[in-house]
Order: structure tokens, then sequence, then C-alpha cells
């Protein structure tokens, strides 16, 4: 039985850093070696087989053909539309990279499924007491709806806890120690960088759920349950602190 490609889920713990760069039948990325201080890189291009599933900077891309330092990767125009790596392979730039999840690998971040959501520009970034504290905002500001304070969101792949957000406004802040820093392509963002930025699931599906159900009781002439989630519709529905 083949598994479908779409069905791969990642945790959001960046194994290597690498480069992207085009090539003629789509992408191709390669390794460097690891930062200064965090040893023998843990996952090599070796690793890889033929049809893998690989996150690059949080987007779920199919090993095409294996490279000796690397690899390809077809991409369609959906992806090359959504997300920063059309940008990022032009100009030949830094790039997070996941292997896919196995069923016995520990899960250190959160469930990432790889399909972005949509992009995110960098509004600033500033270090604090040996942290830094990096603020978001979606593009899309609809998507602001699945952010809540302490949620988990994949910012290029990493997965990251929100330490803040402005309820509505689709912008939202983290806090991020050295290691995530030093260890990804962190480093690398300033003002006005965009990202790919791909919410919780939990959050999507739930929404998802509750949707679905408010329209089968309006079709039965119950009440509706409400179109979208805020604090005050989780307050109305007893989830008050």
């Amino acid at each position: 039985m083949t598994i479908s490609q779409g069905k791969r889920m990642f945790t959001g713990l960046v194994q290597s850093i690498g480069v992207i760069e085009r090539s003629p039948q789509g992408v191709r990325l390669r390794w460097t070696a690891p930062p200064p201080g965090e040893g023998e890189a843990g996952w090599l291009p070796a690793d890889l087989t033929l049809g893998d599933s690989v996150a690059v900077d949080g987007v779920c891309l199919t090993v095409a053909e294996r490279l000796g330092d690397g690899f390809r990767a077809d991409m369609s125009p959906e992806t090359l539309g959504r997300t920063t790596l059309l940008a990022k392979a032009e100009g030949r730039g830094w790039v997070n990279l996941e292997p896919a999840l196995r069923l016995a690998d520990r899960l250190g971040g959160h469930l990432v499924s790889g399909h972005v959501d949509g992009l995110g520009e960098v509004k600033s970034i500033t270090q604090v007491a040996g942290s830094w504290r990096l603020e978001l905002q979606w593009r899309d500001r609809a998507y602001g709806r699945f952010i809540c304070d302490k949620a988990s969101v994949a910012v290029d792949g990493i997965s990251l806890t929100v330490a803040g957000c402005e309820p509505g406004g689709g912008c939202f802040w983290i806090a991020v120690i050295p290691h995530t820093w030093g260890a990804t392509t962190l480093q690398h963002l300033r003002p006005g960088s965009l990202v790919n930025l791909e919410a919780d699931l939990l959050a999507k599906y739930t929404e998802t759920l509750l949707v679905a159900k408010g329209a089968a009781a309006g079709a039965s002439g119950g009440p509706q349950a409400a179109a979208s989630m805020d604090a005050q519709w989780l307050a109305d529905h007893g989830w008050g602190a």
C-alpha cells in the first residue's frame, strides 16, 4: 500500500540548515556544516531515500533525486505561490530542514503538516536578557484567529510557542531561546523579512468541526455555533478563566 505524501507529519524541530537554489526541474537543497558548538550533524543526505518527505522551511517537499550533498525536489505552482521558497531559491537563501516524523520518534515540538497556511512579515526583533523577542504579522490577518497566548505555531518549519498576541489583529510575538536562534535560520531574519507560517492543526480542526456542527444544527432548526472563535465566544460558551 502506498502512503500519500500528504499524510507525512513533522514535529517542528529543525535537524539541519541548508541552502536552497533553483534547478531546471524545481529546487536543489544542499546541506551545510552544523552551527558552531552544535557538534556533528545528526541527519545527513546519506540518510535520504527517493520519495522521502523533508520539511524545507516548513514546506513538505518530496525527494525526487538524491545528490551527493543534498537532494532535488519538484515544486507545484501552489507551493511557489504560497511560500517563500521561490524567492529564497533565486537568492540561494538559508532554509531549515527536518525529515518526516517516524512513529518511533519523540514528539518534542508539535504536530506540523508541512502545508503552509500563509506568509508572515517580521515586524521587529529585539534581544532581551539573552533571548530574542520576534514579532510577526500574518499577511492575511484572518489567520490571527488561530493564534492565542501559549499556542503553538510553525515559523519557517520551527515549532515555537506564542508569548503574546493582539486579539484579532494577526500580530503575535515569540520568545526565542539562544539554542533555537543559533541552530536555525531565525538568526538571518530582519524586520521586513517574510516567513512561512503554519497554524496549529488542532485549532484548525476544532474550528472546522464547530462550524460544521453549527451548520448542521441550523439546517435542523437548532441554534447555530459561532462561525469563528474569539475570547468573547469562548467566555459565552463556558470557557472562562
